[in-house]
């Protein structure tokens, strides 16, 4: 399994689940604008929590859908925009986006997983909405799914 990380923080911290991993994980890049495979390498790719920090994610989701087989699937959870009935959570998430940037190494509270995803050419096929238990609102809007790269023809 390749996984890319930018973060060394992060991979120090996953070091001891890497490491008790029955899957042998290696660290096979840095950025995802530019991943190190040919084309329809990988039948699956997951992404977690990563589309709110990529400067361009649908640059990053392009190359994950040119590494993917066709009908290879992105399994994803990612936070961003709250749902549009609730139009004061996303009031709150455009006020405080700036400064959360800035305190979050870039993280963005108001991007849309499903448009980034069908932006790139995925289509999503399985999808959850949902704010994570005891958290603000504004920080907490997550979408979990299955995104499936294009068929030939398809």
């Amino acid at each position: 399994m390749a996984a890319i990380e930018p973060s060394d923080l992060g991979w120090k911290l996953a070091a001891d689940r890497v490491r008790a991993s029955r899957v042998p994980v290696r660290r096979a890049g840095l950025d995802g604008r530019s991943l190190p495979f040919e084309d329809a390498t990988f039948d699956a790719a997951l992404s977690t929590w990563t589309l709110c920090t990529i400067p361009d994610p649908v640059a990053a989701l392009r190359e994950v859908r040119r590494v993917l087989k066709p009908g290879g699937g992105l399994h994803f959870v990612e936070h961003g925009l709250a749902p549009a009935e609730d139009a004061g959570v996303r009031r709150w998430q455009r006020r405080i986006e700036p400064l959360h940037k800035r305190l979050c190494g870039g993280c963005h509270l108001t991007r849309q997983t499903v448009d980034l995803l069908t932006a790139a050419g995925f289509t999503v096929t399985e999808l959850d909405v949902f704010y994570e238990e005891r958290a603000p609102k504004p920080f907490a809007a997550d979408s979990l799914g299955v995104a499936l790269s294009p068929r030939p023809g398809g």
